[in-house]
């Protein structure tokens, strides 16, 4: 008894009941502060030290390497309860990274239970998967495509030189020998991502564009169809004039082309084109050889081509070798458009396989696709994604995904290597459920048997990673697809004051998609409000503002860690960084998204204005091939992100905003909740 007086000291009625149900799928929803992780700590001390199960049969897995050192940090202060020293290590903020880490080692080897347990993320679970018991079709001694030194987790060992995107411009490099290609994805480049721009800002008479369309070598036209005429010469090696000024005889005028190489002109003839009788004598009179090519030849590019093939036959010689094309001189103006362009080769692949498909059924979807840019898009992509695949493969390179995909493939065609797993692992932890994405679904219920338990925990109304793949739908139907589970609710959040609790309720209701729960605050006895400062411009009365403030907090006794600044986006927070740097602050600085996990005494949260937060925005339509977007879906993660930023506070929030711009998510809160304030009332 004396043990589990212990395992259970502290928790409430519903955290006794999650660890300690025998469920086969259980989901706890616990929201914010409600003590998610201790209850996942004190679920492996009461299955270990209650139920006796073996520590090897629990594997316990999270998304990052942190929250993977934080389970086993809580279970290793757990079993030092007695002497402290392991506690007095995690509060030495003079010791680095790798000095914690080597301790943590050791301490785990000093209680073998504890070093017995599996915790892994769940890339470095299936990395040690691989690594036993090899691939379908790869070299167990593969190494790790990291996109950062950040993403190293415990992979360490085996990391490759290169980077996935190395590996991108790789094999750009090699398909830009090919002239067809390096043409193709010029005329990409040109068309998407520079003159559609300046297109449309001529059609939103930002300025007006007299030659709008751009030839692959670089020339300004007045027209599409002058553009295919100017890119075909440039792709046969003819050097051409593009309105050449001229006077024959009687006048001065400009035909559309002239080739000097063969001393000829062309004339492009379309229904806007001004009668060109006059022209037409003044080449006769100078002896020029004048060709016509009219818009009406045909509805398609391979009109131009096949008039101008005509034009040029017998002119041409046909033996000469075309010279090779220099990628660096052909894209000497937009090498920072093919840097993105090829960023966004690498984020379709990425999604194609956290979806679980198959890129070709896609790319087969995308060539019936009404718009040219996405199956040009398309083209170019497939060549690049199926040599870098090539490449992965000659190396045993795998990058992230590839993890979980390799793995998934074992235990789907690897009888033995799952019913291996199955047997090993009776019980199965999943933290921070609501992050999780269709292939980590797939490779779950591959671990699974009906007797394992499947011990998720998560909160449908934190989940904010879609942009990487997440789906809520998995949390918020989990009995649709986890049958026959048990769902228990924590309704007591722990860290913050009633105000901000409910508040934060408040909020969140107005999503459609989520689990209804009634969060309460424990500690409902500080009803002090949320502050909102309303600036002129935020950039500078807010920044004002927030300096005074937050040097008034210090001044008052706050240290700096008790104090949080959370933004939307990183380029909201540029205006700031000059005054904190002239009021001499150094103040604890997150993205929203970086701050999950964390708390502070007082949070402010600033640009809350329309356009800012929410910042709702779709995903390019190349990216929706692979999945499509709900625009009420993408709200919702904007509404859960502004949850997350309020949640993080225990004692105070100061909201930061635009008189007359406010973000809509000010008035959600509630004016109950507020303590509103204004540049005029504060000057007043």
């Amino acid at each position: 008894m004396a043990e589990e007086s212990r395992i259970f000291d502290g928790l409430n009625e519903r955290q006794r009941q999650a660890v300690k149900a025998n469920d086969k799928r259980m989901l706890i929803l616990a929201g914010a502060g409600a003590g998610k992780t201790s209850t996942i700590i004190r679920k492996i001390l009461y299955l270990v030290f209650e139920k006796n199960v073996k520590p090897g049969s629990i594997l316990a897995v999270t998304f990052t390497k942190n929250a993977a050192d934080e389970m086993i940090d809580r279970l290793i202060l757990e079993a030092d309860k007695d002497s402290g020293e392991y506690a007095g290590i995690l509060n030495d903020r003079t010791l680095k990274g790798d000095k914690r880490d080597f301790l943590r080692r050791q301490y785990q080897k000093k209680f073998p239970w504890i070093s017995n347990l599996t915790i892994r993320t769940f890339h470095s679970f299936s990395y040690s998967l691989l690594s036993t018991y090899g691939s379908i079709d790869l070299d167990n001694r593969f190494k790790i495509l990291l996109d950062s030194k950040a993403d190293s987790d415990t992979l360490s060992r085996r990391v490759a030189d290169e980077s996935p995107m190395d590996i991108y411009r790789k094999a750009l490099s090699g398909l830009v020998e090919d002239r067809t290609f390096l043409l193709k994805l010029k005329r990409y480049i040109i068309d998407y991502y520079i003159d559609e721009i300046n297109i449309q800002r001529s059609k939103d008479r930002m300025y007006d564009l007299d030659k709008p369309y751009t030839t692959l070598n670089g020339t300004k036209v007045r027209s599409k169809s002058e553009r295919d005429i100017a890119d075909w010469l440039y792709s046969h090696e003819l050097p051409f004039v593009y309105e050449p000024d001229v006077n024959f005889k009687d006048f001065p005028f400009n035909p559309d082309f002239y080739l000097p190489t063969l001393d000829l002109y062309i004339e492009h003839i379309s229904d806007i084109s001004h009668p060109i009788r006059d022209k037409e004598q003044q080449f006769k009179k100078a002896g020029k050889l004048l060709y016509k090519i009219h818009e009406d030849m045909n509805h398609d590019i391979r009109g131009f081509h096949q008039a101008l093939e005509r034009i040029t036959a017998g002119k041409i010689d046909v033996e000469e070798k075309d010279p090779p094309l220099k990628f660096e001189d052909e894209f000497k103006y937009y090498h920072d458009k093919v840097k993105e362009f090829l960023y966004n080769v690498k984020q379709l692949n990425d999604k194609v396989k956290v979806e679980n498909l198959d890129f070709l059924k896609v790319y087969e979807r995308s060539q019936d696709h009404e718009s040219v840019r996405i199956s040009r898009f398309y083209q170019l992509a497939k060549r690049i994604i199926k040599k870098y695949t090539s490449y992965c493969e000659r190396y045993a390179y795998l990058d992230f995904n590839d993890l979980l995909i390799k793995s998934l493939e074992i235990l789907q065609k690897k009888s033995g290597v799952r019913q291996n797993i199955q047997n090993t692992y009776k019980h199965i932890l999943v933290d921070e459920f609501q992050d999780v994405n269709t292939l980590q679904i797939d490779f779950l219920n591959n671990m699974l048997k009906p007797e394992t338990q499947l011990f998720c925990v998560g909160d449908d109304w934190q989940s904010i990673y879609g942009f990487r793949g997440s789906e809520v739908k998995y949390i918020v139907n989990f009995e649709k697809y986890f049958p026959d589970s048990r769902v228990i609710k924590f309704d007591l959040n722990y860290r913050s004051s009633d105000t901000i609790v409910r508040a934060s309720n408040r909020v969140i209701r107005f999503n459609q998609h989520l689990i209804q729960k009634e969060i309460r605050a424990f500690r409902d006895q500080d009803k002090r409000k949320i502050f909102l400062y309303c600036a002129q411009r935020e950039e500078e009365d807010g920044v004002h503002f927030l300096v005074n403030k937050i040097n008034e907090l210090y001044e008052n006794g706050y240290s700096k860690e008790e104090v949080l600044v959370l933004y939307r986006r990183t380029a909201q927070v540029f205006p700031y960084q000059e005054g904190w740097k002239k009021a001499g602050l150094n103040v604890q600085r997150k993205t929203i998204h970086g701050s999950k996990g964390l708390e502070a005494k007082v949070v402010f949260i600033v640009g809350l204005t329309e356009g800012n937060f929410p910042n709702v925005w779709q995903s390019d339509r190349i990216f929706q091939l692979v999945k499509e977007e709900n625009i009420d879906l993408l709200e919702e993660e904007e509404r859960r992100l502004f949850y997350v930023a309020l949640t993080r506070a225990q004692e105070s929030v100061y909201l930061l905003s635009e008189t007359g711009n406010e973000s809509t998510f000010i008035e959600e809160i509630g004016e109950e909740h507020l303590d509103r304030y204004n540049y005029y009332t504060l000057q007043g």
